[in-house]
């Protein structure tokens, strides 16, 4: 009899428990999905290698980068493929700015030009380097629940909160349980597809499930798609903050 109670009890905490986590996800908010997916992908400081590979009708082409990071804004990328080596991507709070060596030519992009491809890729500057502050630049909406690559996902519709954004509206798919967004649909104001975004294998690092490839389709090309490939990732390294200057991109 008493083993029968105790068994009862067990039971009855365990359900108890289950039910208090449905509560907390069924209680969040559009919102607070958003703080938790920005929150994912933000470190104090990041450095990662990786590699971007595109097939389009003329072949396959590789280029090869290294990257810096600093919490949600700074970010830096040295692209060290032959054809390409010394370019430069700087992205700091509210701009972007482009490094060509050869030319030592200095460019800031801003609004619709974040969209311009990056080395033929179907990948954008806005892709590669977009601030991690989303709540700032987007209204939010909660359209329900979907699975994804056999993962129970929130899907999430984003509405631009000014023009100086890339992509006026977003559709993505983000994981209940890790926040890393599976795929992603990026659209004019007036809903025309122009991006698609999927990712094809995650990698764990400091308890965190990120992408490791993602496969990327610009809808205004034909018979294009990029995948962005990481290969190495370090996070919460010293960073020296002059990396993330102007002097230091041009130097």
């Amino acid at each position: 009899m008493y083993r029968s109670n105790n068994m009862k009890i067990r039971m009855m905490a365990i359900a108890v428990v289950a039910l208090v986590s449905i509560a907390t996800v069924g209680a969040m908010t559009a919102e607070d999905i958003v703080r938790q997916m920005d929150a994912l992908e933000t470190f104090e400081t990041s450095y990662a290698e990786g590699e971007i590979v595109t097939t389009d009708r003329f072949g396959v082409k590789t280029s090869t980068f290294r990257s810096w990071s600093r919490g949600a804004y700074d970010s830096l990328i040295e692209f060290t493929s032959v054809a390409e080596r010394g370019q430069k991507v700087l992205r700091t709070e509210g701009e972007l700015y482009l490094f060509y060596p050869d030319a030592e030519e200095l460019i800031r992009l801003q609004g619709a030009a974040l969209r311009q491809s990056m080395l033929g890729s179907d990948i954008s500057y806005e892709d590669m380097t977009g601030e991690k502050d989303t709540l700032s630049q987007y209204e939010v909406k909660l359209l329900g629940n979907e699975r994804i690559s056999g993962r129970d996902c929130f899907v999430l519709e984003f509405a631009a909160k000014t023009r100086t954004v890339a992509y006026p509206m977003q559709k993505v798919w983000v994981d209940t349980g890790t926040y890393m967004v599976w795929k992603g649909e990026f659209s004019t104001k007036a809903g025309r597809l122009l991006k698609e975004m999927a990712v094809l294998e995650t990698m764990t690092v400091d308890n965190r499930t990120l992408p490791k490839i993602t496969k990327i389709s610009d809808k205004m090309k034909r018979d294009s798609a990029t995948e962005m490939r990481l290969t190495h990732l370090d996070i919460d390294v010293d960073l020296d903050p002059v990396i993330f200057t102007l002097q230091n991109l041009t130097w």
